[in-house]
């Protein structure tokens, strides 16, 4: 309910908030999408599973909700690749972003992040569907993931599993190096800078971004850089792994919004008329009323 509610109003004060009609919010607003959507695709079974104790699922709905739940992922990932590119040129192109970052170009991005994490997502779900179960039919996991798919397999796997590492490494670890590599040439940017002020604001525009990053990808590698093979029996280990594949699940598309709102001052901003408009109290920013008059 938490990542419904946040990411819903997110989506609605950048929809409505014409001073958030930026190429930063539009792809935030997309992260607020597929987070909704990511979630929505696991939850919702784990809570039915909590409630009536049925923790069977057909073979069809299982990779359904694994196809899904890679495709919202992997889009995800590109999403956050985008958006670091987009603070690399605010900041280091400032001069060229208008025409960088124009309306199309964002859609395009957006665009090819969908149709990126898709179609990784199909070619993962067809080498997945050729898996033989035969040891169990139990997943060790709180949702169908290829993982604990390889666990319980038959045959041969050494194949799919460096087919899955493969594609860990180009969908996820070579997004994160662009992402390494523009936020080192902004850092290098702002230290440049003479003024501390300055230097301060600048990099400000990024913290929210930077901090997303950190929790997703620190989560992300966890969870899916251990091999399949590891001693699962191990208690501590199992429950560290289920730990860590609930922040996946439900804990990061609730944080993110989360630390938008409380390291943004435009979102801030936008929170505090869109409150003030639903109560009908002038209440709006006396600080910045005052602030726009001394700059006038």
């Amino acid at each position: 309910m938490i990542c419904l509610i946040w990411n819903t109003t997110i989506i609605t004060l950048i929809y409505t908030n014409s001073h958030l009609h930026k190429p930063m919010y539009f792809f935030l607003r997309n992260l607020s999408l597929v987070d909704i959507c990511y979630s929505s695709v696991t939850v919702p079974k784990l809570l039915d599973i909590f409630l009536r104790g049925d923790t069977s699922i057909s073979f069809s709905h299982c990779f359904v909700q694994f196809f899904f739940f890679t495709a919202l992922a992997c889009t995800e990932i590109f999403l956050l690749t985008v958006m670091a590119y987009d603070r690399y040129v605010a900041i280091c192109q400032s001069l060229h972003y208008p025409l960088l970052m124009k309306q199309n170009a964002c859609i395009l991005f957006v665009l090819v992040s969908w149709v990126s994490g898709c179609s990784n997502s199909l070619f993962l779900t067809i080498i997945a569907s050729k898996i033989s179960f035969c040891n169990s039919k139990v997943i060790d996991q709180l949702y169908c993931d290829i993982k604990p798919m390889l666990k319980i397999s038959c045959g041969n796997t050494v194949t799919i599993e460096v087919t899955v590492y493969l594609e860990t490494f180009f969908v996820g670890f070579c997004p994160f190096l662009c992402i390494i590599l523009s936020y080192f040439k902004i850092i290098s940017n702002v230290l440049r800078m003479k003024s501390k002020g300055k230097r301060y604001k600048t990099f400000s525009t990024c913290t929210s971004h930077l901090t997303i990053i950190i929790i997703f990808y620190g989560t992300l590698f966890f969870v899916y850089t251990i091999p399949s093979t590891a001693n699962f029996k191990t208690t501590n280990f199992k429950t560290i792994d289920q730990i860590f594949s609930s922040l996946f699940l439900a804990v990061i598309p609730s944080l993110n919004p989360l630390v938008y709102s409380l390291r943004n001052k435009d979102i801030k901003i936008a929170f505090k008329r869109y409150f003030c408009n639903l109560s009908n109290v002038d209440c709006f920013l006396k600080g910045e009323n005052s602030k726009n008059k001394i700059e006038e």
